[in-house]
């Protein structure tokens, strides 16, 4: 998402979605569950930390983003269902419906897209769980550029944030199939503690959220740090 993500265009008319329901929440839920089939099937997932997920209550991933199979990895291997916000783009034929039904919601990048808003912000409003890549878009992985958005969710839900380090989808070497990790390797996901993004004032302006970037990207580069030391990578 570009821009703060409360601005819109003037005089746009959008319909917001609703409140997440229990149908969606057990999409998420099979949608975990095809994630767990699919991540250990091809691969060799070592999930680090995964305790220190809230058992309940909103709660909002910010998860490091170097390779596509980084959302369904994290996914699959999360303690709890997790609805991602994901790039318009990937919604293509059979997958729109697919993953519209499994609980993701799909985010225009080019807008402050209200609707992804709103259904984002009702996941955290219902005691969800949201995934988020803050990068934007697919990068380095280490958490070096973040947008506002990220901030904009945790001080307006009060969610807490737990990073979430994957590391080893973006190595080249053993590739038998181009766009994927080396089947069967070995892949590491990092789970680091919960944290608070907001200074506990309440504030929402654009300097409020500009100041809760900067811990949040403080706390993620650490968090990555700390995952890259534990796991060797």
């Amino acid at each position: 998402m570009r821009g703060h993500p409360g601005r819109g265009e003037a005089g746009r008319q959008v319909t917001a979605p609703k409140a997440p329901t229990a149908a969606s929440e057990r999409g998420a839920e099979v949608g975990r569950r095809i994630g767990v089939g699919l991540m250990y099937g091809l691969w060799k997932p070592r999930v680090l930390g995964s305790w220190k997920v809230p058992a309940t209550g909103p709660v909002i991933l910010a998860v490091n983003h170097s390779h596509g199979v980084d959302g369904p990895m994290v996914m699959g291997v999360a303690p709890r269902p997790t609805h991602f916000l994901i790039k318009k783009e990937a919604f293509v034929g059979p997958l729109d419906p697919f993953l519209l039904r499994i609980g993701q919601l799909k985010v225009d990048r080019s807008v402050a897209d209200r609707t992804a808003i709103t259904g984002a912000l009702d996941v955290l409003a219902a005691g969800g769980v949201l995934g988020i890549f803050p990068e934007g878009t697919r990068g380095e992985g280490d958490f070096a550029s973040l947008r506002a958005g990220l901030a904009y969710f945790a001080v307006r839900s009060g969610a807490p944030i737990v990073p979430v380090a994957v590391l080893g989808t973006a190595e080249k070497s053993g590739r038998l199939i181009k766009a994927l990790p080396p089947l069967r390797s070995r892949v590491d996901v990092v789970f680091g503690d919960p944290f608070d993004a907001g200074d506990g004032s309440g504030r929402r302006t654009r300097k409020a959220l500009d100041e809760a970037t900067e811990r949040i990207q403080k706390q993620l580069a650490a968090h990555l740090d700390d995952a890259r030391r534990l796991t060797g990578r």
